[in-house]
Formats: C-alpha cells, structure tokens, sequence
C-alpha cells in the first residue's frame, strides 16, 4: 500500500493540533509584540525540514541540527518571562475551567459584582471630575513584579481610597494601582508601555501602560482619561473605549 492510502484520520487529527498550536503561539506573540521573531522561527524551521528531509544534505544538516539543538535553549532563555506568561495563560485558559465554573457560576457573578460596583462607582466619579487614573485589575497571572515598583497599601477595596489615590495632588497619582484578591495591593506602580503603531494618536501614557500589561497578563487594565474623562479597558491586548457604566461593569464581570 502506498503512503498515501496510509493517511488516516489520525494524521489529520495530527495536522489539525499543530495547525492549532501554532496559531495559538501566534496569537500570544502578537500581543506581545514579539510576531517578527515568531515569523524568524518558523522560517528557520522549514529550511531545517528542507535541507534535512527533503535534500538529505549531511553535512548542512548536522549543522541545521547543532542550531536547533543550541536554538531551543536560547529560546528558552531569552523568552522565559513570555514563556512563564504562555504557562500561565493556558492554564487559566476559560475553556480550561469552565466545568469548575459551572457548578458555581451563580456565586461567582454575585462575588463578582460586589467586589467590581466601588471600582466602578470610583471610575465614574473621577469620569465626571476629569481626574486621570490607571487600575490593574489581577486574575491568574501574577503581578507581582508590577507590585513590586510602587507603594504597599495592602487595603480592601474601597471607593474614597480610590479616588484619594488619584487625587491630582496625591503622591501616588501618577502611577497605577493593583487589585488583587479585592484587595489594593500596591499604588503609584510602573507598568510596562505598549508600542502598538495603530494606537490613535489622540491616547496618552496612561492607555499605552495599560494596553501593555494586558498584553503581558489576563489583568484588566481601566483608564481614566484626564483631558476628556473618558473610561477605557485594555484585556488580552484590546482597547475597549468611551464606556458606559453599564459595559465597563458588564466587561469586567464577563472577563474574569
């Protein structure tokens, strides 16, 4: 029989995981920001499959091998952070978790609601006051790098301590607060910056800085814009702009 009959349903399952894989690692990469090294690899990799498999080259091809061998290591090395968040990510993957979420899903939307109404009830009022503001919001992936420039506070949430952060003559009012656990764990913190090209213009720091750690997280990152007032939310690498109180509640309890 020839190899062609001997394709079965078990090499298209093969091909169709791989296919997956691949797209997802693109996805991750491209929120990232690291899509032209993603692009290098895979070119790498089908030279490597041409000059070993197809052209049987000997001595190119220990050498192609030695790369790839010595490549994975380096990956490993220089990627380790995005690798750590990719773990992360696919672990806390909602499709991962959903049967776990199905046996408490009324209690979780109720626990939901009460810890997001003082961040919204806050993010509303600095709105109509025009007073700039950066919450990070943590899920699954552990923020405590971000934690770890700015102030302890350690506080429950709370809708005036909020507000007071972001005060525009608070020390504190520049940075980024995080929750966690319904707990402010830090303020006045850096976050990483997004270098998007196809971020209108008229978004400042605040909106790069929480487009970047959701590119690096599953944080919801809300910006409050102090020219116009303006609520936003970055997740999972998008912008979500101008809104209501009713989406940005509806956003932030969806996604969690």
């Amino acid at each position: 029989m020839s190899p062609f009959f001997e394709f079965g349903i078990k090499d298209i399952i093969d091909i169709l995981l791989v296919a997956g894989l691949l797209y997802y690692i693109y996805k991750v990469m491209k929120a990232s920001g690291s899509i032209k090294v993603f692009t290098g690899i895979l070119v790498f990799l089908l030279i490597w499959l041409v000059v070993t498999q197809v052209l049987a080259m000997k001595l190119l091809g220990s050498i192609f091998n030695t790369l790839m061998n010595v490549g994975v290591l380096a990956l490993i090395i220089i990627f380790q952070d995005d690798i750590r968040r990719f773990l992360f990510t696919l672990g806390s993957h909602k499709h991962v978790s959903t049967i776990a979420r199905f046996f408490s899903r009324k209690k979780n939307k109720q626990t939901a609601h009460e810890e997001i109404m003082p961040i919204v009830m806050a993010c509303l009022n600095m709105s109509k006051r025009k007073q700039g503001a950066l919450i990070v919001i943590e899920h699954n992936v552990p923020l405590n790098d971000v934690i770890a420039t700015g102030e302890i506070i350690n506080a429950d949430v709370n809708q005036r301590l909020i507000e007071n952060i972001f005060f525009k003559n608070s020390p504190l009012h520049d940075g980024a607060i995080v929750i966690s656990n319904n707990k402010i764990k830090a303020a006045g913190c850096i976050l990483p910056v997004a270098h998007d090209l196809n971020i209108p213009k008229d978004l400042g720091l605040r909106h790069r800085a929480g487009l970047g750690i959701s590119q690096e997280s599953d944080a919801h990152a809300i910006i409050v814009s102090e020219e116009v007032g303006s609520i936003s939310v970055a997740y999972m690498g998008k912008l979500y702009l101008r809104l209501n109180a009713e989406e940005l509640e509806r956003l932030l309890t969806e996604n969690r």
